[in-house]
């Protein structure tokens, strides 16, 4: 199983802790199961602050939900549920424009979705969690480990 210390959770995957979507209840249970603190990185937390925000903006959520869930995210934060991962951006967006150059005309992959794969390769970790198809395969592509809650 993936644990919280070698494994980078793509934002999007985070963000169905704090939304109803259709992989929650898989995520919620590895999330339970994983322990640990989870490492997002800056950008990462604008990613799951923007997703909430417009969940609440396509009202998918109310805005009580939309309260409670920038809340339940601040208190995982708070908490050390999450660490702000310490990510070099230098290297981070050169190797980002790297993956692009060699993947994304092939896989389709999306900028935020490439940014994500090189952090979690600038950042150490040898596993993955996503649930998106172009994303899950540029992971196999650039060798990291792919985990998909179940």
């Amino acid at each position: 199983m993936a644990t919280a210390e070698t494994t980078y959770v793509d934002p999007s995957a985070l963000l169905k802790l704090y939304l109803h979507e259709p992989e929650s209840h898989r995520m919620a249970n590895w999330r339970a199961k994983a322990g640990g603190p989870l490492a997002v990185t800056l950008h990462g937390r604008v990613e799951l602050v923007n997703g909430i925000a417009l969940a609440a903006h396509r009202r998918l959520i109310d805005e009580r939900a939309f309260t409670a869930a920038l809340a339940a995210l601040d208190d995982d934060f708070e908490q050390g549920r999450y660490l702000q991962a310490d990510l070099l951006w230098r290297a981070a967006l050169k190797r980002a424009s790297e993956l692009s150059r060699q993947h994304s005309r092939t896989l389709r992959t999306r900028s935020l979705d490439v940014l994500h794969v090189a952090s979690a390769l600038e950042l150490g970790f040898r596993t993955f969690i996503s649930f998106d198809t172009r994303q899950q395969n540029l992971v196999r592509a650039v060798g990291l480990k792919l985990f998909i809650p179940n």
